[in-house]
């Protein structure tokens, strides 16, 4: 759990390239997500596990290359 742990809020490069809105809209929403991690809202999270996380970034990766 991440009771105990500061999170940090780390968007993935281009992860927000096809957001359809204005940039202040992308901002409110941005400052939303850091808000809900700032309040708690994902105190009850698991962490991903390392070699789950090599996986993602793999498919991050693979992502990026159709785009």
């Amino acid at each position: 759990m991440t009771k105990d742990i500061e999170l940090k809020v780390v968007f993935a490069e281009g992860s927000m390239n096809e957001f359809d809105g204005t940039q202040e809209e992308l901002d409110a929403f941005v400052a939303e997500i850091k808000e809900m991690v700032a309040s708690g809202a994902f105190a009850d999270a698991i962490p991903i596990k390392e070699e789950e996380e090599e996986e993602l970034k793999l498919l991050m990766e693979k992502q990026k290359g159709l785009q």
